[in-house]
């Protein structure tokens, strides 16, 4: 299958969503699936059947190394 970014997630078969253990119960979460191959897709939880973003191993680990390292911290609500 060719997958590309922007794929419905519902598309993707065979995978396993997670989210953070820090996510909410509102619904307000994002969602992370391994894709064969290495790749791993993110997608909104509360429309599960909607896009898919397709992100390269190097990607997601730039991304998580900068979630750690404070990069986007700004982003965060204030109060």
């Amino acid at each position: 299958m060719d997958i590309d970014n922007g794929i419905p997630a519902g598309q993707l078969r065979d995978v396993s969503w997670r989210k953070s253990g820090r996510s909410n119960p509102n619904g307000n979460c994002v969602e992370l699936a391994d894709l064969a191959g290495g790749g791993v897709a993110v997608r909104n939880s509360r429309h599960p059947s909607g896009p898919a973003l397709i992100y390269t191993p190097a990607e997601i680990a730039a991304f998580i190394q900068g979630a750690k390292d404070g990069d986007f911290d700004d982003l965060l609500p204030k109060g």
